[in-house]
């Protein structure tokens, strides 16, 4: 904490030192940077399913995911009273995965049997109340087994005179680089496995994304709260996983081939509506197509009630509808001559449900007579998609000012 705390320091005294020189004493009172805010998230996430896309469409699907995610958030005042964000944010998961286990079954260490993913990331963000704009900047990475991320993300927001609307866009870029892990019966001779040890060389691929999002929210009344948002993204390089098998109607096998480019065109709409004071309902709905063939629909329900002044429940439900891609068949479907194949059936046409309970303490006076422990919530959901697969998490969520 002290390490990071003085990091941000210097950040912070370097930031105001690009603002100019002035030998005029300050007109300002001076406040330092503060802590505002710490979350902590811990969850566990659990899938069982027989569509495995490592075994070409059928097989284990069974995947555990244990994840910890730290979000510190640091607030500070500059001499032109512009408020200053600084937000760190570090995730680890581990997760074990059957599946993944089948890509190489002959080898002690099959690559991503078992993986430890790690990802933080550090955002900056002024908000200029004269002015009502926020413009912001973060940066990401993440890593784990087979892959390591680059991300930088840039954001604008400017509200209307009475802050009734705001106006926001955001524009971020990834850069990944992939491992290109081969199943052992479709290596070349020399190719190397991608396991811990193994010196035989691999591949190495390259996956961009970028994305770009407008989104213009409105306060209709003191009950109503609309938003609209268009996320357009666009990803080149390798997308599609070469540990994919694909088996061919004549029994032939080969890895999953997909186009180079990818096109996704997400649009949004959510509503607010406070019926009371006990009682929230949060409504979403996004429209998703692409120029691989998919399209999508995905309804979201959430009611926040509030039971007693500290004690809240919040009961939630998703139904998502969405069409294959068109490069998609089941397992010894495809055909030789196809040009693009994949059996993985996340991208294929199903329905799915997601569904669960949020339970979230609040006491005015902070947790166990602590002001500083604001409130912990506890989540449970529970998914079940039409291909037959299931998965369960919980999640626990606690705040701290």
């Amino acid at each position: 904490m002290k390490k990071i705390c003085l990091s941000v320091s210097v950040l912070l005294g370097l930031l105001r030192a690009g603002y100019g020189q002035s030998v005029t004493p300050p007109a300002y009172e001076t406040r330092k940077l503060k802590l505002e805010e710490i979350n902590l998230v811990s969850s566990y996430y659990q899938q069982d399913g027989n569509n495995s896309a490592v075994t070409g469409g059928i097989g284990t699907e069974h995947l555990t995911d244990f994840a910890q995610s730290i979000d510190l958030v640091l607030k500070t005042t500059d001499r032109k009273n512009r408020q200053h964000t600084l937000a760190f944010d570090f995730n680890i998961d581990h997760y074990t995965s059957a599946s993944s286990d089948n890509i190489d079954p002959l080898t002690v260490s099959s690559a991503s049997r078992s993986d430890t993913h790690i990802y933080p990331s550090v955002a900056w963000s002024v908000h200029n109340d004269d002015r009502r704009t926020t413009q912001g900047v973060a940066l990401s990475y993440s890593t784990e087994y087979d892959y390591k991320s680059y991300g930088l993300n840039l954001s604008f927001a400017k509200a209307s005179a009475d802050n009734n609307r705001e106006i926001s866009l955001k524009a971020g870029a990834f850069f990944d680089t992939w491992k290109v892990i081969l199943p052992p019966e479709l290596r070349p001779e020399g190719y190397g496995s991608g396991a811990h040890g193994d010196r035989d060389p691999i591949d190495y691929k390259p996956r961009n994304s970028y994305n770009v999002s407008l989104s213009l929210s409105q306060i209709i009344n003191k009950r109503l709260q609309v938003l609209l948002t268009v996320e357009p993204a666009f990803q080149q390089g390798l997308l599609s996983t070469p540990f994919h098998r694909i088996y061919f109607q004549d029994g032939g096998e080969t890895v999953e081939r997909l186009p180079g480019n990818r096109l996704k065109l997400p649009i949004g709409f959510r509503l607010h509506y406070f019926l009371g004071d006990r009682i929230v309902v949060r409504t979403f709905y996004r429209y998703y197509i692409d120029d691989w063939g998919m399209q999508a629909h995905t309804v979201n329900l959430e009611t926040p009630i509030k039971l007693t002044s500290f004690v809240s429940a919040s009961p939630f439900y998703r139904f998502s509808h969405q069409s294959a891609v068109r490069y998609f068949a089941p397992y010894g479907q495809h055909k030789q001559t196809d040009q693009y194949y994949t059996s993985d059936y996340d991208i294929s046409g199903f329905n799915s449900q997601f569904l669960g309970l949020g339970i979230r303490l609040a006491p005015p006076g902070g947790l166990f007579g602590t002001g500083h422990w604001q409130s912990v919530e506890l989540r449970y959901g529970h998914y079940i998609r039409s291909t037959g697969m299931v998965a369960n998490s919980i999640t626990f969520l606690a705040k701290l000012k």
